[in-house]
């Protein structure tokens, strides 16, 4: 076979893997929603555009069926599709939006990453965890192989047989972690797997940001505490998250204030002193800043948005 063929067979095989994709999860999600019908197997259907959404990124392997979608983390943007996986490595504050979707062919993904499951993995294939501090953003796209393709359209097929996927779904979903740490984003993986329980200075300051977003931060104690330079820190901190701890902390504020005026009805002022901001102004301008709107036009328009698509 000529590697013109073999490549014309390849972009088949490919096509017709996305094809069933596409066919089984819209059986297996006939509504707009999000089912798990296998552990470890998450599975979402959207039939429109979404506006971008504010959140903390799961820790994932995202494989996008039909449709795209974007992640925006820090300043870089991320975009994948039916030709295209993101892995994330660590829950981090990013905002997100489903860019094509529609009734007649919705946005539909599957997703999840273990980072127990991925180390078990690693050494059973004889690849010891790195100990270097990770080089790599802990977020990536990359092309999608026609293997890894293929492996998660026969995890998908286990749907139709429970029994059979008892057995066989833990064995494909180690292929797949296999395939990936042989592909273009191994070192990330490998790091994700790594830091998991292992102390390493950005995983605790991570930990430490996300438990204690309300409190002062003051870099040089929390540099010192990791045993690491104040300019060393900043540098690995934006390295694995791309963004400086101060950013970092300041998004994971102003999304909790948001979730505390629509979901307990706080006035703004009462939610960014909940957060950590003593200066009201200071919390409306970064507030704007981030959300498009001062907090009391954006929880209003959240409100409305909400009590549309209840009565549609």
């Amino acid at each position: 076979m000529t590697t013109h063929e073999q490549s014309e067979r390849e972009a088949r095989r490919a096509h017709d893997n996305r094809a069933e994709l596409v066919e089984r999860i819209t059986r297996a999600v006939p509504e707009d929603g999000m089912v798990e019908p296998l552990d470890g197997l998450r599975l979402r259907r959207v039939s429109m555009p979404t506006e971008s959404a504010h959140g903390v990124s799961a820790t994932a392997f995202c494989v996008t069926a039909q449709g795209s979608k974007e992640l925006l983390l820090g300043e870089r943007r991320y975009r994948y599709d039916p030709e295209h996986y993101l892995i994330a490595t660590a829950a981090l504050p990013v905002a997100s939006r489903i860019t094509e979707a529609s009734p007649e062919q919705p946005f539909l993904n599957l997703l999840r990453l273990d980072p127990a499951f991925v180390g078990s993995v690693m050494v059973e294939a004889g690849r010891p965890a790195p100990r270097s501090q990770p080089t790599e953003t802990a977020m990536d796209t990359s092309v999608f192989d026609a293997e890894l393709l293929d492996a998660v359209v026969r995890l998908v097929r286990l749907l139709d047989t429970p029994a059979a996927a008892r057995v066989l779904a833990p064995l494909i979903k180690r292929e797949i972690v296999h395939r990936l740490l042989m592909a273009e984003q191994r070192e990330r993986l490998r790091h994700f797997a790594a830091l998991v329980g292992s102390g390493q200075p950005v995983a605790r300051a991570v930990d430490r940001l996300r438990k204690e977003f309300d409190r002062p931060l003051r870099m040089d104690d929390l540099a010192r505490e990791l045993g690491m330079s104040v300019s060393g820190f900043h540098h690995h901190f934006k390295q694995v998250t791309a963004m400086s701890p101060l950013q970092f902390q300041k998004q994971l504020r102003l999304q909790e204030a948001r979730r505390l005026m629509l979901g307990e009805a706080l006035d703004a002022a009462s939610a960014g002193y909940r957060v950590g901001y003593n200066d009201a102004a200071q919390f409306t301008r970064e507030y704007k800043r981030l959300f498009g709107e001062p907090p009391r036009r954006d929880v209003e328009r959240l409100r409305d948005t909400a009590m549309e698509t209840v009565s549609v």
